[in-house]
């Protein structure tokens, strides 16, 4: 029998694993749909009023009937995001890998990391804003804040738990410390660097809706405060939702990362 014949079985495998993402997003969106009706039932029958609870439905009208501001909001916020997260990400990893190989520095500087995150998030975002002004470097600034402690201490944990006897078996073949880096140390480490990236996507999310509190005109954390400077209920409920997505959507995207990366993972 020809390869040519052996080919569409050899790929059949492969199409249950594509279907997986797909089957477990339909059902996120089922359980999701069905937890809104089910509180757009009870809110109802209980009537409990619009300004302590409203119903889903208010919400979703309330973004549909002026959905710029919270579209421009959804993306700034992003924005900043994104850019916390990234940059948090790189330094924690790269600077986990000083520590490891550095361990005077370790014991020098890991002290002034944790206590830096002593220091409460709004009297940090104060004086960042101070720093660098109303900008956008500034929001990104606080996101990175709350970000590259966690993504530091768990990459160092994870290439400090490598098996030395792994690490002498690649010395004896003579691997050099960058191939030890990249090819053991590194991936040994990826399962712990994602818990704390998954960890880093909620919280680069909210360094970046608290930097926006300290003045802003454009974002998600701008239009919580509106709802709550006017007193409106129902936009407060909106700009939740939008974070809400904005947050859920982004923890989604670095656990199918992770799950593309720390395959071994997934297969257990």
């Amino acid at each position: 029998m020809s390869s040519a014949a052996l080919q569409p079985s050899a790929t059949r495998p492969g199409a249950p694993a594509l279907l997986k993402p797909l089957a477990r997003a339909a059902r996120s969106f089922a359980i999701l749909l069905a937890v809104l009706v089910a509180a757009e039932g009870l809110i109802a029958a209980f009537g409990v009023k619009p300004w302590y609870v409203p119903r889903p439905s208010l919400v979703l009208n309330a973004i549909l009937a002026t959905p710029q501001p919270y579209i421009q909001g959804f993306l700034r916020t992003l924005t900043e995001t994104l850019m916390g997260f990234a940059s948090g990400a790189v330094f924690g990893i790269a600077i986990a890998v000083v520590f490891f190989r550095a361990k005077v520095l370790k014991e020098l500087i890991f002290p002034v990391f944790v206590v830096s995150q002593t220091i409460p998030v709004i009297a940090f975002g104060a004086l960042v804003v101070l720093w660098f002004g109303n900008t956008l470097i500034a929001k990104a600034a606080i996101s990175f804040y709350l970000t590259f402690f966690p993504v530091t201490v768990n990459a160092l944990l994870g290439l400090e738990s490598v098996d030395p006897r792994q690490e002498a078996l690649m010395r004896s073949f003579g691997a050099s410390r960058f191939q030890l880096l990249t090819r053991l140390q590194l991936p040994a480490a990826l399962p712990q660097i994602f818990v704390a990236l998954r960890l880093a996507s909620a919280l680069s999310l909210v360094g970046a809706i608290v930097g926006e509190w300290f003045g802003d005109t454009v974002g998600l954390g701008v239009l919580l405060l509106q709802g709550m400077y006017n007193e409106n209920v129902i936009a407060i409920w909106a700009a939740i939702a939008m974070c809400a997505v904005l947050g859920t959507g982004f923890y989604a995207v670095v656990a199918a990362t992770e799950r593309l990366f720390v395959f071994w993972g997934a297969e257990q």
